[in-house]
């Protein structure tokens, strides 16, 4: 009988225990399948809206590379506007900036290019945006702004072509003993080819070559000392 009244006692606590804590434990329960329901509604709409922002985006670069440049700036200007949260917008600008070099718009180009680099979700295009940044201004003839504009980060995996470009940027100046040593250390630090080792191993070539030729020209141009004659002292 004790054992009988022990397993009815636990019940009976049981059963009071979940009175008292029943609504809790449902409130729990729901609130977790809503944020549940909530999360896979808010995956399917970002999946939704990054297919959306990726179609788009195939269609300007197919506008960009048959010449359509009206539809391609269209399609990116729809994607600025309408997705800009996503990586596509920040592609979108690269794209418009590149085309603007090709036909000579620099100014435009590194508005593009400034933008992205400032305002890029994801930090690689950011890094992207900013070398490319550098060259335009060195075409812009502005090689200092170019060097300011690089020095502002770590490039990380990017230093090979941040270098490369460094070393534009003395040529530019006319600095060629820094640009010399730009390039050597874009070489030294491009294990993984990031840049293209032929072309900096020619400019490498061209410009040490030209050290000894400068030196020389340097040495004959320098006053000679006074030659001291008899008599003089």
């Amino acid at each position: 009988m004790d054992g009988y009244l022990d397993e009815r006692e636990r019940w009976e606590a049981l059963l009071f225990w979940l009175r008292a804590n029943g609504p809790a434990i449902l409130a729990g329960i729901a609130i977790a399948a809503l944020g549940y329901a909530g999360l896979r509604w808010w995956q399917g709409r970002v999946n939704g809206r990054d297919m959306a922002a990726s179609v788009l985006y195939e269609r300007m670069e197919s506008a960009f590379s048959r010449g359509d440049h009206l539809a391609a700036f269209a399609a990116a200007g729809r994607l600025e506007r309408d997705y800009g949260a996503t990586p596509y917008a920040d592609q979108a600008r690269l794209a418009s900036a590149a085309s603007f070099v090709q036909t000579g718009h620099l100014k435009r180009a590194a508005a593009e290019l400034a933008m992205v680099m400032n305002h890029a979700h994801d930090p690689i295009l950011g890094l992207i945006a900013r070398v490319r940044l550098a060259r335009v201004q060195i075409a812009l003839h502005q090689p200092q702004e170019a060097l300011d504009t690089l020095d502002a980060v770590n490039p990380g995996a990017f230093a090979p072509r941040y270098d490369m470009v460094r070393g534009d940027a003395y040529y530019a100046m006319g600095k060629k003993s820094e640009a010399l040593a730009q390039y050597r250390l874009a070489r030294a630090s491009n294990s993984g080819g990031e840049i293209d080792s032929q072309l900096l191993g020619l400019e490498i070539s061209e410009l040490a070559a030209d050290q000894p030729r400068a030196q020389s020209s340097a040495h004959q141009t320098r006053p000679n000392p006074p030659v001291s004659r008899p008599g003089t002292h």
